[in-house]
């Protein structure tokens, strides 16, 4: 059963919960192109934060630490790594370019030759990519990056990037807010176990997308069971179903902490938010998963960042706009190692890939949007979801829940709490599809990446 079946599934439950909203030559080989890891060392064990840990052991728990932030909100979109979205945004680390401006950036193809980086103009994605844990590793070969094209990993449309001209909403806000080109999801695979880690700081030995893991409870609870300790607002928005049912024990003991999205607006609007909001698309046409048109979940984040902006409580906001996992796209930093959550290990099979919750997934697109952002910053500092997890702890001063949240960054380095540098809230562009509905005309049948995509012979131009 896919993720999308999975979450269908729940739409009745969810509904009747919230309501229902209707100058160099070509790459030769793709190593060419690989940045290496931000860090290849990890600190001894014996000098890793312990779960219950505090931000601040000289504070008591519960302590407001950042008391200029006092509305956190979370959007996270699906399946799109640094590269495909913002690799030609000309800020941070992004695809390699030659002396014409074209990406040399290119992986192996198993038929022989190579393909590059091509400019996809279609907002409705077209090709096969994939994200599985097993092809996320493949991808990943060893630190090479270069195994993203093939049967058991993705295709060659893994190869594809936008540019401003197809998503001039995103190029417009990661241009004007710090963007961070070191944020890397939580694991080297699907979407729930990375959706886990954002919420609980683990996935606690899940691997895949799977109905039957819904049920499951973390071992040290989520970010909610902090919250409601110490009597701290929060709330879900959702467009039809929130994606906390990834954990769906949350969303069962908290009925009224879950919300429309029209109630999202006209919180934001009235500046009566709760503390810490996640906001959700219409998981059926706005998440950004292949292959749904992507500039419908491009307008639903406009109109969550038009509505902040709006806000009486603008100047005491912070969001953070990020993906889940980079579904199979190209991306050419390789995933540096990371401190493993807890002793759960991933529920692996003889037949799948070896690894484990010791290194980072993917890269993936992350503004983090306040009126205290630094202007024209980009952060090269290493976050994972449980960066956003650590913010909140940052904020109240709670106790982390596993490994991987006591030691993670917060998101505070693209932040200048001294000064409101957008105090005025600035004018980004329109989205590339200003209505919401879908004009992209479906792809041919057997459509394939342009021909100058493909390099037949190692060193030969394209």
């Amino acid at each position: 059963m896919s993720r999308r079946q999975v979450l269908q599934g729940a739409l009745g439950v969810g509904a009747a919960a919230i309501g229902v909203s209707a100058g160099t030559t070509e790459a030769a080989s793709a190593s060419t192109n690989v940045a290496a890891p931000p860090s290849s060392q990890l600190p001894p064990r014996s000098q890793w934060r312990r779960p219950g840990s505090l931000p601040d052991p000289s504070l008591p728990e519960g302590t407001d630490t950042l008391p200029q932030i006092e509305h956190i909100v979370v959007v996270m979109q699906e399946n799109h790594s640094f590269d495909n979205y913002l690799g030609m945004l000309g800020r941070g680390d992004g695809l390699t370019l030659d002396r014409h401006g074209r990406p040399t950036n290119t992986n192996p193809d198993p038929a022989g030759g190579y393909v590059r980086a091509f400019h996809e103009t279609d907002t409705l994605q077209a090709g096969h990519v994939t994200q599985s844990w097993d092809a996320s590793h493949l991808q990943y070969a060893n630190g090479q990056n270069n195994g993203f094209i093939g049967p058991e990993s993705s295709s060659d449309w893994s190869m594809a990037y936008y540019t401003g001209e197809e998503i001039p909403f995103y190029y417009s806000l990661a241009r004007t807010f710090p963007v961070c080109d070191r944020y890397f999801c939580s694991v080297l695979a699907q979407t729930y176990p990375n959706r886990r880690f954002l919420l609980a700081g683990t996935a606690f030995g899940l691997i895949a997308t799977v109905d039957s893991s819904i049920t499951g409870i973390p071992p040290n609870g989520t970010i909610f069971d902090r919250l409601d300790a110490h009597g701290i607002s929060w709330g879900s928005y959702a467009t039809n179903v929130p994606f906390l049912y990834v954990i769906s024990d949350v969303v069962k003991k908290n009925p009224s902490r879950i919300k429309t999205i029209d109630q999202f607006h006209a919180d934001a609007r009235a500046g009566t938010l709760p503390s810490v909001s996640y906001v959700d698309p219409n998981i059926l046409t706005g998440t950004e998963e292949n292959p749904q048109d992507i500039s419908l979940g491009e307008y639903f984040v406009s109109t969550v960042v038009s509505s902040l902006l709006s806000s009486p409580a603008w100047d005491r906001t912070l969001l953070v706009w990020t993906y889940d996992e980079h579904g199979g796209y190209y991306d050419h930093v390789a995933p540096p190692p990371a401190i493993p959550p807890d002793d759960i290990a991933p529920d692996i099979s003889a037949t799948d890939q070896p690894g484990g919750y010791d290194r980072y997934g993917f890269r993936v697109p992350t503004v983090v949007m306040s009126p205290f952002s630094k202007p024209d910053f980009v952060s090269h500092t290493v976050y994972d979801h449980t960066s956003v997890l650590k913010t909140i702890e940052r904020k109240w001063n709670l106790p982390a829940m596993t490994y991987r949240d006591a030691n993670a960054n917060d998101l505070l380095d693209c932040l200048d709490l001294s000064k409101r540098a957008f105090a005025e809230p600035p004018t980004l562009a329109t989205p590339g599809n200003p209505t919401g509905v879908s004009r992209a005309v479906p792809p041919p049948t057997g459509e394939q990446p342009p021909l100058s995509a493909f390099v037949k012979t190692a060193g030969v131009s394209a």
